[in-house]
């Protein structure tokens, strides 16, 4: 098997591990391929595997007794599936899955929690942890307080952030799904922004064509969790800029939200 150099994985992650963390682990990580469906965490199973993403996107779905699912947040290269072994849980009633096909490294539970006792790679994901916290605090925020189209635009930004170029391979089915909405509702705010001219929708993919601008349109509702993994994981500062059309007034925006970090 070909040794697998840190300085050649993209997943965010796996790239700050400490270096002595990542010689026992390297060994470890088997390379799999990730399709479209695939199970990365079954709900009230075992979490047999942890993944880091390499590529595509994954979904974590929360759903109700009545079989009500909305998707609470994504997964894509700055993060991992089956996390929540990190604080310790075997198993949790949300379910992950590929929504964009993709590669990952995964290796099996039981050899990763020995590697979290290593103290710098227990920091890290810790720290991850609580950027995947404050991902769902903000989504709920978002629901509440932001109106659909300004959703729309924090989820297309925060896929633009996890997916290679500008084409985002998303269906109507899964923005409703992010959205908990009918499709309907999804094609109608999908106008709204291609209006503003942030994006161009065809069936099956959206292009993001003005960054910039979905950037303005999603306003406070995109950014604070962006800028706590940068700083927190990445040891980058936030950038200050002026929104356009907004002289005057002055907005962090993260770094990942004026240019893709990869």
């Amino acid at each position: 098997m070909t040794e697998l150099l840190q300085r050649q994985v993209r997943n965010r992650l796996l790239r700050r591990f400490p270096e002595d963390a990542f010689e026992l682990l390297a060994p470890l990580l088997e390379p799999v391929e990730l399709p479209v469906k695939h199970s990365l965490v079954q709900p009230r199973k075992s979490i047999e595997h942890v993944c880091f993403i390499e590529s595509g996107l994954a979904s974590m779905v929360a759903e109700s007794a009545d079989g009500k699912s909305v998707e609470i947040r994504h997964i894509g290269r700055e993060g991992i599936a089956g996390y929540p072994v990190v604080l310790g849980v075997d198993q949790t009633p949300n379910k992950t899955f590929m929504q964009v096909p993709g590669l990952g490294l995964q290796v099996a539970t039981e050899d990763f929690l020995s590697v979290l006792d290593h103290p710098g790679v227990r920091q890290l994901l810790l720290r991850y942890v609580h950027t995947c916290e404050l991902q769902l605090a903000h989504s709920a925020l978002a629901a509440a307080k932001f109106n659909m189209h300004q959703r729309l635009a924090r989820w297309l930004l925060m896929c633009h952030d996890r997916i290679d170029g500008n084409d985002l391979p998303l269906t109507h089915e899964f923005l409703a799904l992010m959205l908990g909405v009918r499709r309907a509702g999804v094609t109608d705010e999908l106008h709204i922004l291609e209006g503003m001219h942030a994006i161009r929708s065809t069936r099956g993919n959206v292009r993001i064509t003005d960054r910039n601008k979905l950037i303005e349109i999603a306003g406070g509702c995109y950014g604070v969790p962006e800028q706590e993994y940068q700083r927190l994981i990445e040891g980058l500062e936030p950038e200050v800029v002026l929104p356009v059309g907004r002289p005057g007034r002055e907005h962090a925006i993260v770094a990942a939200g004026a240019r893709k970090l990869t």
